[in-house]
Protein backbone atom coordinates (compact mmCIF):
# COMPACT_ATOMS: atom_id res chain seq x y z
CA UNK A 1 0.00 0.00 0.00
CA UNK A 2 1.47 2.98 -1.01
CA UNK A 3 1.69 6.24 1.65
CA UNK A 4 2.72 10.01 1.49
CA UNK A 5 6.15 10.12 2.18
CA UNK A 6 7.32 12.04 5.65
CA UNK A 7 7.17 15.11 3.85
CA UNK A 8 3.18 16.00 1.83
CA UNK A 9 4.09 17.03 -1.65
CA UNK A 10 2.79 20.60 -2.05
CA UNK A 11 0.87 20.49 1.37
CA UNK A 12 2.55 22.07 4.43
CA UNK A 13 5.61 23.13 1.97
CA UNK A 14 6.31 23.77 -1.43
CA UNK A 15 8.88 22.45 -3.00
CA UNK A 16 11.71 25.14 -2.67
CA UNK A 17 10.61 25.04 1.55
CA UNK A 18 10.78 21.16 1.09
CA UNK A 19 14.37 20.98 -0.27
CA UNK A 20 16.00 23.44 2.23
CA UNK A 21 14.19 21.61 4.72
CA UNK A 22 15.68 18.24 3.56
CA UNK A 23 18.80 20.18 2.92
CA UNK A 24 18.88 21.63 6.47
CA UNK A 25 17.85 18.40 8.14
CA UNK A 26 20.25 16.31 6.70
CA UNK A 27 23.19 19.19 6.38
CA UNK A 28 23.45 18.46 2.56
CA UNK A 29 24.72 20.46 0.10
CA UNK A 30 24.79 19.92 -3.54
CA UNK A 31 27.92 17.88 -4.54
CA UNK A 32 29.49 19.34 -7.56
CA UNK A 33 31.75 16.46 -8.02
CA UNK A 34 28.73 14.35 -8.65
CA UNK A 35 26.94 17.35 -10.66
CA UNK A 36 24.16 17.70 -8.33
CA UNK A 37 21.49 20.49 -8.96
CA UNK A 38 18.29 20.10 -7.16
CA UNK A 39 15.40 20.62 -9.25
CA UNK A 40 12.57 23.05 -6.98
CA UNK A 41 9.63 24.00 -9.94
CA UNK A 42 6.74 21.83 -8.99
CA UNK A 43 5.60 22.38 -12.61
CA UNK A 44 8.39 20.82 -14.06
CA UNK A 45 8.48 17.95 -11.66
CA UNK A 46 4.80 17.01 -13.00
CA UNK A 47 5.13 17.86 -16.52
CA UNK A 48 8.42 15.54 -16.43
CA UNK A 49 6.18 12.43 -14.87
CA UNK A 50 3.31 13.73 -17.43
CA UNK A 51 5.63 13.10 -20.21
CA UNK A 52 7.12 9.82 -19.46
CA UNK A 53 3.20 8.56 -19.22
CA UNK A 54 3.51 6.57 -15.95
CA UNK A 55 0.96 4.36 -15.25
CA UNK A 56 0.35 1.88 -12.10
CA UNK A 57 0.85 -0.93 -14.04
CA UNK A 58 4.56 0.63 -14.60
CA UNK A 59 8.14 -0.30 -13.41
CA UNK A 60 10.01 2.88 -13.39
CA UNK A 61 14.04 3.06 -12.91
CA UNK A 62 14.66 6.22 -11.48
CA UNK A 63 18.29 7.03 -12.09
CA UNK A 64 20.00 9.87 -9.62
CA UNK A 65 17.09 10.71 -7.40
CA UNK A 66 19.09 13.02 -4.89
CA UNK A 67 16.81 14.26 -1.97
CA UNK A 68 13.72 12.19 -3.59
CA UNK A 69 11.61 15.76 -5.14
CA UNK A 70 10.61 13.67 -8.75
CA UNK A 71 10.74 10.52 -6.96
CA UNK A 72 7.07 11.65 -4.54
CA UNK A 73 5.87 11.63 -7.23
CA UNK A 74 6.89 9.01 -9.29
CA UNK A 75 5.96 6.72 -6.11
CA UNK A 76 2.41 8.19 -6.44
CA UNK A 77 1.82 7.18 -10.32
CA UNK A 78 4.04 3.98 -10.83
CA UNK A 79 3.39 0.28 -9.88
CA UNK A 80 7.05 0.59 -8.76
CA UNK A 81 10.27 2.78 -8.41
CA UNK A 82 13.82 1.29 -8.32
CA UNK A 83 16.03 4.52 -7.06
CA UNK A 84 19.60 4.38 -8.30
CA UNK A 85 21.51 6.91 -6.48
CA UNK A 86 25.62 6.90 -5.80
CA UNK A 87 25.43 8.51 -3.20
CA UNK A 88 25.16 7.12 0.14
CA UNK A 89 24.08 10.64 2.13
CA UNK A 90 20.91 10.87 -0.56
CA UNK A 91 20.61 6.55 -0.06
CA UNK A 92 19.87 8.02 3.90
CA UNK A 93 17.34 10.68 2.90
CA UNK A 94 15.78 8.54 0.23
CA UNK A 95 15.06 5.30 3.01
CA UNK A 96 13.87 7.82 6.02
CA UNK A 97 11.76 10.48 3.52
CA UNK A 98 9.79 6.83 1.98
CA UNK A 99 10.40 4.73 4.62
CA UNK A 100 6.23 4.10 5.19
CA UNK A 101 6.24 3.11 0.83
CA UNK A 102 6.46 -0.39 -0.29
CA UNK A 103 6.49 0.41 -4.07
CA UNK A 104 9.90 1.46 -3.63
CA UNK A 105 14.02 -0.01 -3.77
CA UNK A 106 17.14 1.99 -3.31
CA UNK A 107 20.42 0.97 -4.89
CA UNK A 108 23.56 2.74 -4.01
CA UNK A 109 25.67 2.26 -7.02
CA UNK A 110 27.21 3.56 -9.81
CA UNK A 111 24.40 3.25 -12.77
CA UNK A 112 27.17 2.69 -15.39
CA UNK A 113 28.31 -0.47 -13.16
CA UNK A 114 24.59 -1.93 -12.53
CA UNK A 115 23.31 -4.64 -14.78
CA UNK A 116 19.88 -3.30 -15.29
CA UNK A 117 19.00 -6.60 -17.74
CA UNK A 118 19.35 -8.50 -14.88
CA UNK A 119 17.20 -6.24 -12.56
CA UNK A 120 14.34 -5.81 -15.23
CA UNK A 121 14.41 -9.38 -15.95
CA UNK A 122 13.75 -10.01 -12.02
CA UNK A 123 11.13 -7.68 -11.93
CA UNK A 124 9.05 -8.54 -15.14
CA UNK A 125 8.81 -12.21 -13.78
CA UNK A 126 8.42 -11.59 -9.82
CA UNK A 127 6.27 -8.44 -10.00
CA UNK A 128 3.99 -8.80 -13.35
CA UNK A 129 5.71 -5.75 -14.61
CA UNK A 130 3.99 -4.75 -17.69
CA UNK A 131 6.05 -1.86 -19.52
CA UNK A 132 9.47 -0.44 -17.55
CA UNK A 133 10.33 3.50 -18.26
CA UNK A 134 13.32 5.34 -17.22
CA UNK A 135 13.31 8.42 -15.53
CA UNK A 136 16.21 10.55 -14.70
CA UNK A 137 17.62 13.80 -14.29
CA UNK A 138 21.07 13.15 -15.10
CA UNK A 139 24.76 15.31 -14.28
CA UNK A 140 25.79 17.24 -17.21
CA UNK A 141 29.12 15.98 -17.46
CA UNK A 142 27.82 12.44 -17.53
CA UNK A 143 24.58 12.46 -19.54
CA UNK A 144 26.22 11.43 -23.10
CA UNK A 145 27.68 8.21 -21.41
CA UNK A 146 24.94 7.08 -18.99
CA UNK A 147 22.30 7.35 -22.30
CA UNK A 148 24.39 5.24 -24.74
CA UNK A 149 24.36 2.61 -21.74
CA UNK A 150 20.85 2.75 -21.60
CA UNK A 151 20.24 2.11 -25.08
CA UNK A 152 23.56 0.43 -25.93
CA UNK A 153 22.53 -2.09 -23.50
CA UNK A 154 19.30 -3.09 -25.65
CA UNK A 155 17.08 -3.04 -22.61
CA UNK A 156 13.89 -4.15 -22.15
CA UNK A 157 11.94 -0.75 -21.27
CA UNK A 158 9.61 1.45 -23.16
CA UNK A 159 11.34 4.72 -23.20
CA UNK A 160 13.68 6.89 -21.53
CA UNK A 161 12.39 10.67 -20.02
CA UNK A 162 15.51 12.84 -18.80
CA UNK A 163 15.83 16.17 -17.72
CA UNK A 164 19.16 17.00 -19.49
CA UNK A 165 21.16 20.53 -20.72
CA UNK A 166 19.46 21.73 -23.46
CA UNK A 167 22.03 21.64 -25.81
CA UNK A 168 22.73 18.43 -25.70
CA UNK A 169 18.93 17.18 -25.90
CA UNK A 170 18.90 19.55 -28.63
CA UNK A 171 21.24 17.03 -30.67
CA UNK A 172 19.73 14.37 -29.45
CA UNK A 173 16.18 14.61 -30.74
CA UNK A 174 16.98 16.38 -33.99
CA UNK A 175 16.09 14.93 -37.26
CA UNK A 176 19.50 13.72 -38.79
CA UNK A 177 21.02 16.22 -41.21
CA UNK A 178 18.61 18.52 -39.48
CA UNK A 179 20.82 21.92 -37.59
CA UNK A 180 21.81 20.52 -34.53
CA UNK A 181 23.07 17.21 -35.83
CA UNK A 182 26.03 15.27 -34.59
CA UNK A 183 26.93 11.89 -34.36
CA UNK A 184 24.90 10.71 -31.46
CA UNK A 185 21.87 12.63 -33.07
CA UNK A 186 22.05 9.33 -35.72
CA UNK A 187 22.72 6.02 -32.71
CA UNK A 188 19.75 7.74 -30.64
CA UNK A 189 17.22 7.98 -34.35
CA UNK A 190 18.19 4.85 -34.92
CA UNK A 191 17.14 3.13 -31.70
CA UNK A 192 14.38 6.05 -30.42
CA UNK A 193 11.93 8.14 -31.25
CA UNK A 194 12.51 11.67 -29.61
CA UNK A 195 10.35 14.36 -28.20
CA UNK A 196 10.54 17.23 -26.44
CA UNK A 197 8.58 17.59 -23.11
CA UNK A 198 9.76 21.26 -22.37
CA UNK A 199 12.56 23.35 -20.98
CA UNK A 200 13.36 23.85 -17.74
CA UNK A 201 15.28 27.18 -16.98
CA UNK A 202 18.26 27.42 -14.54
CA UNK A 203 16.28 29.26 -11.79
CA UNK A 204 14.45 26.22 -11.28
CA UNK A 205 17.50 24.24 -9.40
CA UNK A 206 19.38 25.03 -6.48
CA UNK A 207 22.27 25.97 -6.69
CA UNK A 208 21.15 27.08 -10.37
CA UNK A 209 23.52 25.59 -13.38
CA UNK A 210 24.77 27.98 -15.98
CA UNK A 211 22.59 26.38 -18.26
CA UNK A 212 19.03 25.64 -19.22
CA UNK A 213 17.74 22.09 -19.33
CA UNK A 214 15.49 20.32 -21.35
CA UNK A 215 13.25 17.42 -20.37
CA UNK A 216 13.05 15.06 -23.61
CA UNK A 217 11.32 11.48 -24.08
CA UNK A 218 13.30 8.68 -26.25
CA UNK A 219 11.09 6.20 -27.05
CA UNK A 220 12.58 2.55 -27.90
CA UNK A 221 11.28 1.28 -31.59
CA UNK A 222 10.73 -1.51 -31.77
CA UNK A 223 13.22 -1.94 -34.71
CA UNK A 224 15.90 0.11 -36.03
CA UNK A 225 14.84 3.19 -38.13
CA UNK A 226 17.09 1.14 -40.97
CA UNK A 227 18.33 -1.58 -41.94
CA UNK A 228 22.19 -1.99 -42.34
CA UNK A 229 24.74 -5.23 -43.02
CA UNK A 230 26.86 -4.56 -39.74
CA UNK A 231 25.87 -1.87 -36.86
CA UNK A 232 29.14 -1.81 -35.77
CA UNK A 233 30.57 -0.73 -39.39
CA UNK A 234 27.21 1.59 -39.64
CA UNK A 235 28.14 3.56 -36.07
CA UNK A 236 32.13 3.76 -36.88
CA UNK A 237 31.57 5.17 -40.20
CA UNK A 238 29.37 8.11 -38.31
CA UNK A 239 31.24 8.54 -35.29
CA UNK A 240 34.92 8.60 -38.11
CA UNK A 241 32.35 11.08 -40.10
CA UNK A 242 32.32 13.80 -37.31
CA UNK A 243 35.59 13.40 -36.08
CA UNK A 244 36.91 16.12 -38.37
CA UNK A 245 33.41 17.55 -38.87
CA UNK A 246 34.90 20.67 -41.10
CA UNK A 247 36.05 18.34 -43.87
CA UNK A 248 33.97 16.78 -45.98
CA UNK A 249 33.07 12.92 -45.66
CA UNK A 250 35.35 12.27 -48.21
CA UNK A 251 38.67 13.71 -46.62
CA UNK A 252 37.27 12.57 -42.91
CA UNK A 253 36.95 9.26 -43.87
CA UNK A 254 39.89 8.65 -45.51
CA UNK A 255 41.57 10.28 -42.40
CA UNK A 256 40.49 7.81 -40.02
CA UNK A 257 41.02 4.85 -42.21
CA UNK A 258 37.80 3.90 -42.99
CA UNK A 259 38.54 4.52 -46.68
CA UNK A 260 41.84 2.89 -48.30
CA UNK A 261 42.17 6.40 -50.39
CA UNK A 262 40.17 8.77 -51.94
CA UNK A 263 40.05 7.23 -55.05
CA UNK A 264 37.96 3.92 -52.67
CA UNK A 265 36.13 7.29 -51.43
CA UNK A 266 34.79 8.62 -54.37
CA UNK A 267 33.57 5.00 -55.87
CA UNK A 268 31.82 4.39 -52.28
CA UNK A 269 30.06 7.85 -52.61
CA UNK A 270 29.39 7.88 -56.38
CA UNK A 271 27.62 3.97 -55.40
CA UNK A 272 25.83 5.90 -52.83
CA UNK A 273 24.64 8.67 -55.09
CA UNK A 274 26.52 10.98 -52.72
CA UNK A 275 28.50 14.44 -53.55
CA UNK A 276 31.96 14.49 -53.44
CA UNK A 277 31.81 17.82 -51.48
CA UNK A 278 28.83 16.58 -48.85
CA UNK A 279 29.78 16.76 -45.37
CA UNK A 280 29.01 14.41 -42.91
CA UNK A 281 26.25 16.80 -41.00
CA UNK A 282 24.21 16.86 -44.35
CA UNK A 283 23.69 12.99 -44.66
CA UNK A 284 20.14 11.24 -43.48
CA UNK A 285 20.93 7.93 -41.81
CA UNK A 286 19.43 6.11 -45.10
CA UNK A 287 22.64 8.27 -46.50
CA UNK A 288 24.97 6.28 -44.06
CA UNK A 289 23.39 2.74 -44.25
CA UNK A 290 23.91 3.12 -48.13
CA UNK A 291 27.24 3.78 -47.26
CA UNK A 292 27.63 0.98 -44.67
CA UNK A 293 26.11 -1.52 -46.92
CA UNK A 294 28.42 -1.02 -49.70
CA UNK A 295 31.22 -0.75 -47.47
CA UNK A 296 29.94 -4.58 -45.98
CA UNK A 297 29.35 -6.01 -49.07
CA UNK A 298 33.06 -5.02 -50.80
CA UNK A 299 34.99 -6.07 -47.24
CA UNK A 300 32.77 -8.22 -45.47
CA UNK A 301 30.74 -10.30 -47.86
CA UNK A 302 31.14 -13.97 -48.11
Amino acid sequence: MKKYSIIAVGDIMNILEETKYIMNKYKVKANKNLGQNFLIDEQAIKDIVEGAQITSEDLVIEIGPGLGTLTAFLLEKAKKVICIELDKKMIKILNDRFIAYDNIELINEDVLRINLNEIIKQEKESNNIKNVKIVANLPYYITTPIIMKLIESKLDIESITVMIQKEVADRLIEIPSGKNTGAITYTIYYYCQGEKIREVENTSFIPMPEVTSEVINLKLRNEPVVKVENEKVFFNIIKSSFMQRRKTLINALVNAGVFINKEEGQEFLEQANLNENIRAENLTIEDFASLCNIFCNKYYKK
